[in-house]
């Protein structure tokens, strides 16, 4: 994870290696982000996990604050079959917070929250996406703003929407493996200015 700072700035110096106690193995005078307790929980509760995504993408907000369920309306949100659990922190936290997971218990509530799923919102604040690689991770984190942005538009259309069911969604994420790097190179590409 980078160091505490806005993401479009950060450079290779910027980037710490942190322990699964969410501590900075070489900090070197760099401050950490508060809410790094969110990677080290789902690190240590999901060992399939090898990137953690966590993002404030303004078209998924609204799925975590409403009744209205986030669910796979195109093929390349296909992983978001099966539901999109909601992380209200209020409930793991017992009281009124500040709706920053700042401490290991809320990590942990969280990574809870998460369970096996690839995706989890968190009520007002954003949400949580995990992979079994940076690519992957970014491709979710894409791909579920997109889908949040679909679904709003669609459910605005009025009518029934009809979405992915389960057994469309499971056999379209069959099929990321051979597509996640076409738009990784590209996202790579825009994200170095070339």
């Amino acid at each position: 994870m980078s160091r505490s700072l806005a993401p479009a700035l950060v450079t290779v110096a910027d980037i710490m290696e942190w322990d699964l106690e969410s501590t900075p193995v070489d900090p070197r005078g760099r401050t950490g982000f508060i809410e790094r307790f969110i990677h080290g929980e789902i690190y240590k509760a999901r060992p399939d996990v090898k990137a953690v995504v966590h993002n404030h993408s303004p078209s998924v907000i609204p799925f975590g604050v409403t009744p209205v369920p986030l669910r796979p309306l195109y093929h390349v949100s296909s992983f978001l079959g099966g539901g999109v659990p909601v992380f209200d922190i209020r409930v793991a936290a017992g009281q009124a917070t500040d709706m920053l997971v700042s401490t290991p218990a809320l990590g942990r509530a969280l990574a809870q929250t998460l369970g096996a799923r690839p995706v989890a919102l968190m009520r007002g604040h954003g949400a949580v996406v995990v992979g079994p690689s940076v690519q992957m991770a970014v491709f979710r984190s894409v791909y579920t703003e997109m889908n949040a942005k679909l679904q709003t538009q669609a459910m605005a259309l009025g009518g029934p929407v009809t979405y992915l069911d389960d057994e469309e969604a499971r056999k379209a994420e069959a099929n990321k493996p051979t597509t996640i790097g076409r738009a990784w190179e590209l996202w790579k590409q825009k994200a170095v200015g070339k």
